[in-house]
């Protein structure tokens, strides 16, 4: 809705986009919103974004993601 930052997509076809980057003079659409990582299944006949739930304990209000990579082992 706001735009992604990054994406990053695994040989398998899923897609990580990170979303919700606030930069000093950077208009943000959603300045009161936390930053968000959300996947997305390439595969599909109709991919569609999907948000990833974050772990508890994780700072949310202050996630602002500048990027994204993965690592496959």
């Amino acid at each position: 809705e706001a735009g992604s930052e990054d994406i990053d997509i695994l040989p398998n076809g899923l897609a990580f986009i990170s979303s919700g980057l606030k930069y000093p003079g950077l208009k943000s659409f959603a300045p009161d919103k936390p930053g968000e990582i959300f996947l997305l299944d390439l595969n599909e006949d109709n991919p569609r974004a999907v948000e990833l739930r974050i772990s508890r304990g994780f700072d949310l209000a202050s996630f602002n993601p500048h990027g994204i990579s993965t690592y496959v082992d």
